[in-house]
């Protein structure tokens, strides 16, 4: 089991940054894969940015550029600094830790914190 706890998000006008964070309940040695995920209203949820136990980053190409998904292996802390807003970067941003179990490949997620981005 692993347990994720986001936290930083909040109201930004457009142009401006926020940091959000997730604390992991476990060792990230063992998260294969950590990822940010955002579902705005009405839309499903997409992939926004993930990293990989050896640091190999991914973005969607609609961040790229503007975002930096970054960890803490000693704090356990995964990262996602968002520069340059937009209100379409309005979402709830989910964390999602990836690992090896039983069954093959599982997948946990945090609670989601909201982030609003004011035009």
């Amino acid at each position: 089991q692993v347990q994720l706890v986001e936290s930083g998000g909040g109201l930004v006008q457009a142009g401006g940054s926020l940091s959000v964070s997730c604390a992991v309940s476990r060792s990230i040695f063992s998260i294969d894969v950590m990822g940010w995920y955002r579902q705005a209203p009405g839309k499903q949820r997409e992939l926004v940015a993930t990293i990989t136990r050896g640091g190999s980053k991914n973005y969607a190409g609609s961040v790229k550029g503007r975002f930096t998904i970054s960890k803490d292996n000693a704090k356990n802390t995964v990262y996602l600094q968002m520069n340059s807003l937009k209100p379409e970067d309005t979402a709830v941003y989910y964390c999602r830790a990836d690992l090896g179990c039983a069954s093959g490949t599982c997948s946990y997620w945090g609670q989601g914190t909201q982030v609003t981005v004011s035009s």
